[in-house]
Order: C-alpha cells, then structure tokens, then sequence
C-alpha cells in the first residue's frame, strides 16, 4: 500500500511543506523547526493545517 503526499502549512510561520503521511520519522518545519508530523506505527499525526493533497497514490 502506498501512501498519500499532503502540503501542510506549519502553525507557527505558515510555511508549506510537503509531508508524506506515513513518515516514519518526525518531520519538522524547514523554517522554524516546529514538528509538522509524528510517526505512529502507520499513518503519521499531522499537526498542521493540510492545504491541498499533492500526489494520492
């Protein structure tokens, strides 16, 4: 199974990036460094505001 790709706007500096949903690793805002995702053993938690879907696979 294949994941989905997600721009995610980052809650501090409102800078998007692109996150894969099943990040097996924290990902962290480019910018300011706040975690945009935290892994869970599958999908992983968004915590910012997902704008668009950039690749559903």
């Amino acid at each position: 199974m294949a994941g989905n790709f997600y721009s995610v706007e980052c809650p501090d500096c409102e800078n998007e990036q692109v996150v894969f949903d099943k990040a097996s690793t924290e990902v962290a805002c480019a910018i300011c460094g706040h975690t945009l995702a935290r892994p869970t053993g599958g999908k992983a938690r968004i915590e910012g505001e997902v704008t668009e879907t950039v690749e559903a696979r």
